[in-house]
């Protein structure tokens, strides 16, 4: 909803104050101009980015045009997950997790928590910790560091579509530029013809530049910031079972070790102390 809301504001404003400075829309409509820019911008995309990202690219326009949902009940179902894993381990003991763990997809825990489940990257994280932890002899502090690691590569990889869009949002003035030069070119052929006729050959470049610099700045580049937020959000979740499960091996009860994951998240999707407690008591 915002991203629709702000995207009226950004051109309604441009549209409306061309208006009343007593320009025409009509002369500011010249598709072709549009069609050499938005195709070179695209071109320029699908050239410097391999198929991965062009994909994952693709995935998330979704969520910035709509905006994620229930960002609050991801996080609880991510703690009240990980209270579950350690809550079985402490009363049965660690190798009680395993059948859990082995396959995170075919796991009723992991099924009670769909939001997670259905998240295959964050799923595999929580198993392959905790398989480390029952099978391994890893201190928490060389636990923590290789989780670091792992949540480094994993942001870098979740920032991949932002810095791909980022960059034809860059590119875009240039391609308005190309546009424009190419209109001027038309205008050099034009030149002995009709004034009016010269004169609209030359706003229709200027339309190019123009066109470039406000898809630019007031669409791409704000898309490309969105999804940078998103990759932030996402890597939080990562932040949040590190802390949990790195408490717990410090000994740490369930519910204080989950306490250390509630408090890494960011305070616009962090449920309360009395929301938490209030989901693990209801189930």
């Amino acid at each position: 909803m915002l991203f629709l809301l702000g995207v009226v504001i950004v051109f309604g404003s441009v549209g409306y104050g061309f208006v009343m400075s007593h320009g025409q829309l009509l002369a500011l409509w010249q598709p072709f101009e549009v069609l050499i820019i938005i195709g070179a911008a695209l071109g320029s995309f699908l050239i410097s980015n391999p198929w991965e990202v062009v994909k994952r690219s693709l995935r998330q326009m979704p969520e910035v045009l709509i905006g994620a949902r229930h960002h609050k009940q991801r996080e609880v179902e991510l703690l009240a997950l990980i209270y579950d894993i350690l809550g079985k381990a402490r009363r049965e003991g660690v190798m009680a997790i395993e059948a859990e763990i082995d396959d995170p997809q075919a796991s009723a825990l992991f099924a009670r928590y769909p939001s997670v489940q259905n998240n295959d990257q964050l799923a595999n994280f929580i198993s392959d910790y905790f398989r480390i932890i029952v099978v391994g002899n890893l201190s928490p502090f060389e636990l923590e560091g290789l989780m670091d690691q792992e949540i480094e590569t994993r942001l870098s990889e979740l920032e991949q579509p932002s810095m791909a869009v980022g960059k034809v949002a860059d590119a875009l003035p240039g391609f308005g530029i190309v546009a424009a030069v190419l209109g001027i070119v038309i205008t050099m052929g034009a030149i002995g013809g009709e004034i009016a006729e010269i004169g609209g050959h030359v706003a229709a470049a200027l339309v190019g530049t123009f066109a470039g610099v406000l898809l630019s700045y007031g669409l791409v580049g704000p898309i490309a910031a969105k999804m940078k937020h998103m990759a932030e959000d996402e890597i939080k979740l990562y932040d949040a079972a590190k802390a949990s499960i790195i408490a717990s091996m410090h000994g740490l009860q369930p519910q204080l070790a989950v306490e250390f994951g509630r408090k890494t998240l960011y305070s616009h999707s962090r449920p309360t102390f009395s929301e938490l407690e209030s989901h693990l008591r209801g189930r």
